[in-house]
């Protein structure tokens, strides 16, 4: 391959690498996707996935990506059984307006509900009509528009991007939690989440209620075929394995909000690990080996759907 190719191998198959390489081949670009397992494997299929900037850092440039990302959600929810992306009405608990940063400003029909508009919730509360996208559905449509566009999905682990720079003169890790250890990151660090799936009881809306500064979270999502119920935020531990304790407590939780969710059928349980980084996310470009241009873009937190297509357009950027 020559080295002024138009080729990009990006690294990694979440949210942030599918939707990348999407915005890339849009603009023209050969687009390899690199991927350990399949995007359905994956952290970000285990998302609840509402649009809200939640745990992720940089505060001043988190607006920006998230805003984009928001037109782009509101667009592909017109056609909602092909994208998985849906608008839809909720509350989040425990927040203030004026608390938020000036992208909250040009979220439409973003309002302060008088302290008793919820009961079971704590005051003040916010309420809202925000994507909510259906992973399991979104991420095969991310890979068909990738394929579409001519790019590729290929299956291969990567130990080091020195792989992929030996290969394309274009480089962009999204590899997530993965960069700890290829880049390598030792700020990256996983941060536990645990959901519950149940049978919806009738709920049309979605619930919030997440103190960034507990480990526990109360939270529902209404997604087609189940109820999610969340959550928790457990910081360094990389354990998969269901705790039937903590499903237990976030049934109980969410039941405080709604009570029928109490006697819901259980369908499954999830468990993802969340790519926090402590300097928040890493958006930039450097000169990788092989005389690649290497472009980060990993440390999403909890909040990587929520500015994918910003971040994507930023690497973009970066790429010229």
């Amino acid at each position: 391959m020559s080295r002024d190719s138009g080729e990009v191998i990006v690294v990694g198959s979440g949210v942030i690498g599918l939707t990348t390489a999407v915005v890339l081949a849009g603009r023209g670009r050969r687009v390899r996707v690199w991927t350990r397992e399949p995007a359905e494997e994956t952290t970000s299929a285990v998302a609840g996935a509402l649009w809200w900037p939640y745990r992720i850092e940089p505060q001043e440039r988190v607006g920006a990506w998230s805003l984009t990302s928001l037109k782009v959600y509101e667009e592909l929810a017109a056609r909602p059984e092909e994208t998985g992306v849906r608008l839809v009405p909720g509350v989040h608990a425990g927040v203030r307006l004026d608390s938020l940063g000036p992208w909250a400003r040009q979220v439409a029909d973003l309002r302060q509900l008088p302290a008793d508009e919820v009961p079971g919730a704590p005051a003040p509360a916010l309420a809202a009509r925000l994507p909510l996208i259906d992973m399991p559905a979104h991420l095969p449509w991310l890979r068909a528009r990738l394929e579409a566009a001519g790019g590729v999905v290929e299956t291969r682990e990567v130990r080091s991007l020195a792989e992929a720079a030996a290969e394309a003169p274009a480089v962009v890790n999204c590899t997530g939690l993965g960069a700890r250890e290829c880049v390598p990151d030792p700020d990256v660090t996983p941060v536990r989440g645990q959901l519950v799936l149940v049978e919806n009881p009738g709920i049309t809306s979605w619930f919030t209620a997440a103190d960034e500064a507990s480990s526990t979270t109360t939270y529902f999502f209404p997604q087609p075929g189940r109820l999610i119920l969340g959550g928790t935020a457990d910081e360094g531990d990389r354990s998969l394995t269901p705790d039937p304790e903590t499903s237990a407590a976030i049934v109980e939780r969410c039941a405080r909000i709604r009570p029928e969710i109490a006697d819901a059928r259980i369908l499954g349980h999830r468990v993802g690990l969340r790519p926090v980084r402590a300097k928040g996310v890493r958006l930039d470009a450097a000169d990788g080996p092989y005389g690649t241009r290497l472009v980060h873009n990993y440390g999403h937190g909890g909040a990587g759907v929520t500015v994918a297509w910003g971040c994507a357009q930023a690497v973009a950027s970066q790429l010229g």
